[in-house]
């Protein structure tokens, strides 16, 4: 029987925040379910919208999820997700932005501490364990003097805007193939330098 991964992108719920970097977990999972053809429901036990399927035929199944909650205490629709579909914290992938990561780069990890992300720190404090994997989808720190609070809350610029759509498929590209060779083999591509 092919397994089932969680992933799940974190965010902030509503239209006001829907194109902000704070965002940007979100937007994966909407290119994962894309790809999946499938379209999202309410799952109103855990407080999240859920597409489910396969990227690949006979591939596993994936829970793709966006919290209805605010980005600060994602914890409690994601563990509510991991028992409800009986997934451990393994099979459990975290989409979100990282403020120490240059815009357009992406790093992927199990474990380790959350780097101030409060979206992070809430999951490990609700699953019990920091031992789940992170697609850390990089929106590099603010110009000048901005705070990152306010930041992260802006939608991205116009320069960023263009290659977005490409940021937004590599992380999906990783998801992938996370779930289908292991994360050591997805690092190796995801962490090579550019072309």
């Amino acid at each position: 029987m092919a397994e089932t991964w969680l992933v799940v992108g974190l965010g902030n719920p509503g239209p006001k925040y829907e194109l902000t970097r704070h965002n940007v977990g979100q937007m994966v999972i909407d290119e994962l379910a894309d790809r999946m053809s499938a379209s999202f429901t309410q799952q109103k036990q855990a407080g999240a919208r859920v597409a489910e399927g396969r990227l690949r035929m006979g591939g596993a199944k994936i829970i793709a999820a966006k919290p209805n909650s605010y980005m600060n205490v994602s914890g409690g629709p994601v563990s509510s997700l991991a028992r409800f579909f009986k997934i451990e914290p393994d099979h459990v992938i975290v989409v979100h932005d990282e403020l120490d990561i240059p815009f357009d780069t992406i790093k992927l990890k199990i474990g380790g501490g959350h780097g101030g992300h409060n979206g992070v720190r809430d999951v490990a404090k609700a699953l019990g364990t920091p031992e789940f994997t992170r697609v850390r989808v990089g929106i590099g720190r603010p110009p000048g003097r901005q705070d990152p609070a306010d930041w992260v809350l802006d939608p991205f610029g116009a320069t960023e805007r263009k290659t977005l759509p490409i940021l937004i498929a590599d992380a999906a590209d990783a998801v992938q193939l996370i779930i289908e060779d292991g994360l050591t083999a997805a690092q190796q591509k995801a962490h090579a330098p550019k072309a």
